[in-house]
C-alpha cells in the first residue's frame, strides 16, 4: 500500500526529537543507501582483489591463479542449496497455521509500548537460536500483530526489535553458517579441512557441535546477549504518545498476516489428493523414523547434527504444519524469492576460497594475523575483523569459506581452541547486521519501511553489543584449550 509522504506525528503527541545516536543512526544509512553498492557488487570488487593479490603477493601466475578460481567456482553447490533451504524452511515453518494461532496469542500478552518491543525482541533472538530464516518471519508477523493490539506503541521500534535475531545469537545456534560448515561433510572445500586438520591433529578437518555451539561458554554468550539487548529495547522505546504508531506513519495494518487458506467447495480428484494430509503423514512418518534411526546409530547424538540433519527436520515439521501439500507448496513458493542473493553470490566467494587456498595467499594471511595476535587477544580480533567484513559481505556462510583458511591457520599457529575461533567468527558476525541493512530487506517491504526507519533502534544495540561481544570473546575463551 502506498504511504503518504508526510511522516509527522499525530496531533495529540509531541513532535519526536531523535537523540544524538539516532540522529547518527540515520545519517549513516542515508550515506550507506547512496554510496554502497549491492553485497553482489562486493563478490566480484573481492573476486578481482583476491585475484591482484594473489599474483602480486605470491609466486603464482596469472594463469595459475584463474585455474583456481575456476576450479572452486562450482565446489560449493551443495552447500548452496543447503543455505536456500534454511531460509525456505525457516520461512515454511513461520507461515504456518500452528504457528500463526501461537503468535496470536503471545502478542495479547503485552500491555505497554515498553513491554511490547521487549516481548517481540526476546522471541526474536531466543527464536533465531533455532532458525534465523524462521526467527525473520515470525519475529515480523508477530511485531505487526503487536502493533494491532498495543496502543501507542512505536511501529518502529518493533520492526527493529523483530530483526535483532539477526543482529546477535542466530549464528551461535543451529542455522548458524561457520558451525554447520565444520560439522558438515562437503560444506568446504578439501583444501581448507586439511588446514583445519593440520597433518591429522583434528580428524577429517570437522569441527562438531559439542565443540561450538553446545559449549557451555556459548550458551552463557547467548545468555547474556538476549538479556542486554532486551533491557536496551526496553529502556529505548518511546513510551505511549512519544513515539511514532503506525498510525502516524500512514501504514494500514490490516487484520492479520496469517489468513486460512480457501476451502475448494467440490475438488477434483487430483485437488483431493493436493488437499488431503495423508501424503504429507506419510512424509513425516518416513523421515521421522530415519531421523531417530540416524540418531540412534549415531556414536555421539549431538556430534551427529549437521546442515543436512536440520534442513530434514525444519522440512518434516513444514510437512506436518501445514498438512497438505497444496498449503506446503504455496509456502515454499512464497518463500524462494528470498534465496536468489545466496545462489548468485555462494559461487563466486567458492572461487575466492579456490584462489586463496591454492595460492600461498592463505599462508600470508595467517602470519598477518598471528603479527598483531595473541593467543588471548585473537578471539576478540576475529570478532572484530568478522563484523568489519560483514559489513561489506553480509552472509555468514560465503564470508567464512573465505576467512576459514587463513583464520583457522592462524589459530593453530596461536594454540586456540577451534571451536571458540569459529563461535568469536560468530559473535562478530551477527554484529554487522546490526548496522547493514542487507537482511533486513525482506522484512522491511512486510512492514512498510525503509532501513532509516529502523536502523536508528539498531544503531543503539550495536553500540552497546559490540564492548559486551568483545569481552565474552577473551573472558570465556580463556576458560578452553588448544585444540579442541
Amino acid at each position: 500500500m502506498t504511504r503518504p509522504d508526510s511522516r509527522s506525528a499525530s496531533p495529540t503527541s509531541p513532535p519526536e526529537k531523535p537523540g544524538i545516536l539516532a540522529r547518527m543512526a540515520l545519517a549513516m544509512t542515508d550515506w550507506t543507501e547512496r554510496w554502497v553498492p549491492d553485497a553482489f557488487v562486493f563478490a566480484l570488487v573481492a573476486t578481482l582483489i583476491v585475484v591482484v593479490a594473489s599474483v602480486v603477493f605470491t609466486p603464482s601466475s596469472v594463469p595459475q591463479v584463474i585455474d583456481a578460481w575456476g576450479k572452486g567456482f562450482w565446489e560449493l553447490i551443495p552447500f548452496t542449496l543447503q543455505m536456500a533451504l534454511i531460509i525456505i524452511t525457516g520461512h515454511v515453518l513461520a507461515t504456518s497455521q500452528p504457528v500463526g494461532r501461537i503468535i496470536r496469542r503471545v502478542a495479547a500478552w503485552p500491555t505497554t509500548p515498553r513491554n511490547a518491543v521487549a516481548l517481540v525482541a526476546f522471541f526474536a533472538m531466543t527464536s533465531s537460536w533455532f532458525n534465523w530464516g524462521f526467527s525473520l518471519i515470525f519475529s515480523a508477523v508477530l511485531a505487526k500483530e503487536v502493533a494491532r493490539r498495543v496502543e501507542g506503541v512505536d511501529y518502529r521500534a518493533l520492526a527493529a526489535a523483530s530483526f535483532l535475531g539477526l543482529g546477535s545469537v542466530w549464528a551461535q545456534g543451529l542455522s548458524g553458517s561457520a558451525a554447520l560448515q565444520m560439522a558438515t561433510p562437503g560444506a568446504l572445500q578439501p583444501q581448507i579441512r586439511d588446514i583445519v586438520a593440520n597433518n591429522g591433529m583434528i580428524a577429517g578437518g570437522m569441527i562438531p557441535f559439542s565443540h561450538t555451539i553446545f559449549l557451555w561458554q556459548s550458551f552463557a554468550s547467548v545468555i547474556v546477549e538476549i538479556a542486554v539487548v532486551t533491557l536496551v529495547m526496553w529502556l529505548v522505546t518511546p513510551p505511549a504518545g512519544r513515539g511514532k504508531t503506525a498510525r502516524d506513519l500512514g501504514i494500514v495494518l490490516g487484520k492479520a498476516e496469517i489468513e486460512p487458506p480457501a476451502q475448494i467447495a467440490k475438488p477434483t480428484p487430483g485437488q483431493w489428493l493436493e488437499h488431503s494430509p495423508i501424503l504429507n503423514w506419510l512424509i513425516v512418518l518416513i523421515g521421522g523414523t530415519y531421523l531417530v534411526r540416524y540418531f540412534i546409530q549415531a556414536g555421539e547424538p549431538l556430534n551427529a547434527i549437521n546442515l543436512n540433519i536440520v534442513n530434514l527436520t525444519f522440512l518434516l515439521l513444514g510437512f506436518l504444519l501445514h498438512k497438505t501439500p497444496a498449503r506446503l507448496m504455496h509456502a515454499v513458493q512464497s518463500a524462494t524469492p528470498a534465496v536468489w542473493g545466496v545462489i548468485l553470490q555462494f559461487p563466486f566467494y567458492a572461487g575466492i576460497a579456490g584462489i586463496i587456498t591454492s595460492t600461498a595467499l592463505s599462508q600470508q594471511i595467517a602470519h598477518a594475523f598471528v603479527g598483531i595476535s595473541n593467543a588471548k587477544t585473537f578471539p576478540a580480533i576475529v570478532a572484530i575483523y568478522s563484523a568489519v567484513l560483514g559489513v561489506f559481505v553480509p552472509s555468514g556462510g560465503s564470508k567464512w569459506v573465505v576467512e576459514a583458511p587463513y583464520v583457522m591457520a592462524a589459530a593453530h599457529e596461536l594454540k586456540v581452541h577451534l571451536g571458540w575461533v569459529v563461535a568469536s567468527y560468530d559473535l562478530g558476525e551477527a554484529l554487522a547486521n546490526l548496522v547493514q541493512p542487507f537482511w533486513m530487506l525482506p522484512i522491511l517491504g512486510l512492514f512498510q519501511l525503509r532501513a532509516r526507519d529502523v536502523m536508528g533502534y539498531t544503531f543503539v544495540v550495536f553500540l552497546v553489543l559490540v564492548p559486551v561481544v568483545l569481552l565474552l570473546v577473551t573472558i570465556l575463551g580463556a576458560t578452553l584449550s588448544y585444540p579442541l
